[in-house]
């Protein structure tokens, strides 16, 4: 992906159970960058993500997929999809146990304001954990309905956790 991020926005959350990141899609860009510079829930497990539709609604239908690995330097790999579910799930992991608890997360997402196209993404993410080492994940996923999305949630079954997200938009060259 040659190109130049350009800023959008930052949004951060302190104790929420669910994170809205508004109007930071658009005509602008067809790729853009989610950078979760902090991720750090109040029990041990993973983040997911759901689109906000061109009203600011939170799509909660079962039109996305997803698949990750989970890669543990002191373990096995394991790896899972999942289809037909209310969100893309496995954007972002964090350990109450962790040496540092906050994880960091890197996502793009393709076409989210092209109401022709389905929206893609694909990401990674790392956590270092207490008497273990580093849990890595990477993960892709797909919102399965053609139509405008212009923002973004950061979701966790109603587990609080604290959050920074800056978005970029990839310029091309």
């Amino acid at each position: 992906m040659a190109g130049n991020l350009e800023f959008i926005k930052s949004t951060t959350g302190s104790s929420v159970t669910s994170l809205d990141v508004t109007d930071c899609f658009s005509a602008d860009y067809d790729v853009y960058q989610i950078n979760l510079v902090q991720f750090d829930r109040s029990t041990a497990g993973f983040a997911g993500i759901r689109f906000l539709d061109s009203g600011g609604t939170v799509i909660i239908a079962n039109e996305y997929d997803f698949a990750y690995m989970v890669m543990r330097g002191y373990s096995i790999y394991t790896e899972s999809r999942t289809i037909n579910t209310s969100y893309i799930g496995d954007i972002a992991y964090s350990e109450t146990t962790a040496l540092d608890t906050t994880t960091g997360a890197v996502w793009n997402i393709f076409n989210p304001y092209d109401s022709s196209s389905y929206t893609f993404t694909k990401g990674q993410s790392s956590v270092m954990v207490d008497g273990y080492g580093v849990i890595s994940l990477k993960a892709i996923g797909v919102h399965k309905s053609a139509e405008q999305i212009t923002g973004f949630q950061i979701y966790t079954n109603a587990v609080s956790f604290n959050a920074t997200v800056n978005v970029y938009g990839l310029a091309s060259n």
